[in-house]
């Protein structure tokens, strides 16, 4: 291996050490909508010792959920908190709250991070149709006071964050009792029901024919102001293909574009050879001839695989195969020898 590989390999491992925790995420578009079955007993996690359910108390009166808040620059995260859960009190609404400007709870955000919604914002009620797999979040007229410019990233926020619940897909936006066909502002159409396939942080690949093109979301990392690595998820356009998924990775492996300060996950001397779908599993093939047998991959790498592709297929486990071969693990000691199933939540950094 040459001294280039080796620094290579040994930049990326150390460059990110990202905080994962388990259990799966909402689905990126419609043909993604089933829902992501548990994992038998031979998947894996892509990290342990993490309690499978989303909502299950974290020590007594605690509950885990995902935020999709405002980064320093601009770009919206999933974060996960640990928050207490106030009598009758469920997981999405606290969560939405969380979320409004100028909240009791904005201490128990992360630094660097902003709640999304406008101040004074109060969520009225939010019902979830299970048999619709349909949340219904209806908020107070203060809703309505945000600048235009912020309009599309309010509704990708809330979006993002109600389909981070357990068997929630679709998402209605209603204010002061009433069903919302276009956003208050700029009137950003939102009569039908909102999914994953609304995108998040959106952007244009080079040179894509818009008439043509297609979405896939990819994930990314950037740096907090304590110098934290974290997630990013972006919404790329680019040329339609008849392999969705393994443009995505062939996306991620090209890195973020123009000016955003994000950081690439895997190194471009990476190939991707080819992505298969099969029952509830994507198998991806990668090539990397700095790998040699026996050494880990670099954790943060296989994972932001596994995020990019489960967003993109909506399967719940992926199977990644390196050079041929399955039998090595990553950085963090995790066995890729068997599929292992997508996380529900992912950035808990420090508030």
């Amino acid at each position: 291996m040459t001294h280039y590989r080796l620094f290579r390999r040994a930049a990326l491992a150390g460059a990110l050490a990202l905080p994962i925790l388990t259990t799966g995420c909402g689905l990126f578009s419609q043909p993604a909508s089933e829902s992501i079955d548990p994992p038998p007993n031979n998947t894996q996690d892509v990290s342990t010792n993490v309690d499978q359910d989303a909502t299950t108390a974290q020590g007594e009166g605690q509950s885990q959920m995902t935020l999709y808040l405002s980064d320093r620059n601009g770009l919206l995260a999933p974060v996960t908190v640990m928050s207490a859960l106030g009598q009758d009190e469920k997981p999405g609404q606290k969560a939405l709250e969380m979320m409004v400007d100028g909240s009791p709870y904005a201490n128990e955000l992360p630094d660097g991070f902003s709640a999304i919604l406008p101040k004074g914002t109060a969520i009225k009620q939010l019902n979830i149709v299970p048999d619709q797999k349909l949340a219904i979040v209806d908020f107070s007229k203060e809703f309505a006071n945000y600048d235009a410019a912020d309009e599309r990233k309010i509704v990708e926020a809330v979006t993002w964050t109600l389909t981070s619940l357990q068997d929630v897909q679709n998402v209605k936006i209603w204010m002061e009792g009433k069903e919302l066909a276009v956003m208050p502002v700029d009137a950003m159409p939102v009569d039908e029901p909102l999914t994953r396939a609304v995108g998040i942080n959106l952007e244009a690949a080079n040179g894509i024919d818009y008439s043509t093109s297609a979405q896939v979301t990819l994930y990314f990392s950037a740096l907090s102001p304590d110098n934290e690595p974290y997630y990013v998820p972006v919404t790329r356009l680019v040329n339609r293909s008849n392999n969705r998924a393994k443009t995505a990775i062939e996306q991620l492996i090209s890195g973020p574009i123009g000016n955003q300060p994000l950081n690439s996950v895997i190194t471009p001397d990476v190939i991707v050879k080819n992505v298969t779908k099969a029952k509830d599993v994507v198998t991806v093939e990668l090539q990397d001839d700095a790998y040699q047998a026996g050494q880990p991959e670099p954790a943060e790498m296989l994972k932001a695989i596994v995020l990019s592709l489960t967003e993109n297929t909506g399967l719940g486990k992926v199977q990644i195969k390196l050079n041929g071969k399955s039998d090595f693990v990553d950085t963090d000691n995790q066995s890729y020898a068997e599929p292992v199933s997508r996380p529900v939540h992912v950035n808990a950094l420090k508030s």
